[in-house]
C-alpha cells in the first residue's frame, strides 16, 4: 500500500491525458482517450474521475488501476464470454479488439442502494416499487441484500448527458439490441457478476453493484467490452464490518467512489450543473480506495509504476508499434 504522504506528493502528476500525434485523432471519453488503428483501439486510461456524468477532478494512480484491474477480470472471466482485451503495453493502455458496441449499459444490482438519479434506492425511497420493469415489496432499507441479482439496464440521453433508465422489454422492443443477443447478454452478466462476487469475498469485500458494456465483434459475437469489476464501476463494501455497520444505521465502509457521491450529495450537488472541484484530502483518499480495492480483489501489492505517466506512456506505444 503507497503510503498518503506519497499519494499527496503525486497529486501534481495526476494524468490528465496525454498528447499522442503519431497514433492520430483521439476521442475522448470521460476516463479514457481512444485511438482507433484497423481492427483495435488503443485505450489510454487517465486519472480523471467522474461521477454524476461529471469530471470532478484527478486521482493519481487511478488510470493504472482500472487498466491492470480490468485485465485482471478480463483474465477471470473469459470462461464465461469472450472480451475485447488483446494486451497490455503500458500500465495505464490497453490495446483491445474493435468491437460494435451496444448502446445498452447493463447494470447488475446485487443491493438496494444509491444516491444518484438511475440508483435503485434513489427510485425506491421516492415512492416507486416498479422500478426498471421489476416489482419490489415494501419495507426494503438502504443497503438491503435483493434476494437475487438484479439487470437494471440504461442508455445514454441522445444529447450526451445523464444515462436514462430502461426495462429489458423496451431494451428488445426499441430495437437496442435484438432479442436473441439481449438473452446471451442478460446471462452472461449475471454469470460475471456472480463470479465476481466470489472473488470478491476471498478478498474480504462485497460486490454490490456493477456495470457492464457490450458489443459484438466483426463475427457478431457477443463481446464484453470496457472495464469489469473495477471501483469505477463497481460499487464495493467491506464484507467484515457490513452487518455491524447496517445495524447501527451507519453507511457501509466501501471501497470505492461511492463516498465521492456521498460527499457531494451530502452538499446539495446531484449532477446539475458544474460541480465544485474535487478537494485534494478526498483526492488523496479515493488514490488509497482505489489502490486497496486493487490490492484485495488481485490478491497482490499494487506494482505503482513510473510517475508522472505521459512520457512513459508515449515511449511504450512508440515500443509497441515498432514491434
Amino acid at each position: 500500500m503507497i503510503p498518503e504522504t506519497v499519494l499527496r506528493e503525486q497529486l501534481s502528476s495526476a494524468l490528465a491525458g496525454v498528447d499522442l500525434p503519431f497514433l492520430g485523432a483521439a476521442e475522448h471519453g470521460k476516463v479514457r482517450d481512444i485511438y482507433r488503428r484497423t481492427d483495435q483501439l488503443i485505450l489510454v486510461t487517465t486519472d480523471r474521475l467522474s461521477a454524476f456524468d461529471r469530471i470532478l477532478g484527478l486521482v493519481p494512480y487511478k488510470g493504472q488501476v482500472l487498466t491492470q484491474l480490468a485485465a485482471f477480470w478480463f483474465e477471470h472471466t473469459a470462461d464465461i464470454i469472450p472480451n475485447h482485451l488483446v494486451c497490455l503495453p503500458d500500465p495505464n493502455v490497453t490495446i483491445a479488439r474493435a468491437c460494435t458496441p451496444l448502446p445498452v449499459e447493463v447494470v447488475v444490482r446485487g443491493y438496494i442502494t444509491g444516491v444518484t438519479s438511475t440508483a435503485l434506492w434513489y427510485r425506491y425511497s421516492q415512492g416507486e416499487r416498479n422500478i426498471y420493469g421489476i416489482d419490489f415489496p415494501d419495507g426494503l432499507h438502504k443497503n438491503d441484500e435483493l434476494p437475487q441479482p438484479v439487470i437494471t439496464p440504461t442508455t445514454k440521453a441522445r444529447d450526451g448527458g445523464h444515462d436514462e433508465r430502461i426495462t429489458s422489454a423496451e431494451v428488445v422492443a426499441q430495437g437496442l439490441v435484438s432479442a436473441r443477443h439481449w438473452e446471451q447478454i442478460c446471462a452472461a452478466a449475471i454469470a460475471v457478476f456472480q463470479r465476481g462476487q466470489e472473488v470478491a469475498r476471498k478478498g474480504g469485500l462485497i460486490l454490490v453493484d456493477t456495470k457492464y458494456e457490450f458489443g459484438l465483434s466483426p463475427a457478431g459475437e457477443v463481446t464484453l467490452i470496457d472495464e469489469v469489476h473495477t471501483p469505477d464501476s463497481s460499487r464495493f463494501w467491506l464484507a467484515d464490518t457490513y452487518a455491524q455497520r447496517i445495524a447501527a444505521g451507519q453507511e457501509p465502509d466501501n471501497f470505492d467512489k461511492e463516498f465521492i457521491r456521498l460527499y457531494y450529495a451530502g452538499r446539495g450537488y446531484r449532477g446539475e450543473g458544474e460541480p465544485f472541484p474535487l478537494p485534494p484530502d478526498l483526492a488523496v483518499q479515493a488514490a488509497a480506495r482505489y489502490i486497496r480495492t486493487y490490492e484485495l480483489l488481485a490478491g497482490q501489492p499494487f506494482p505503482a509504476a513510473e510517475q508522472p505517466a505521459g512520457a512513459r506512456i508515449e515511449q511504450n506505444l512508440r515500443d509497441w508499434l515498432a514491434a
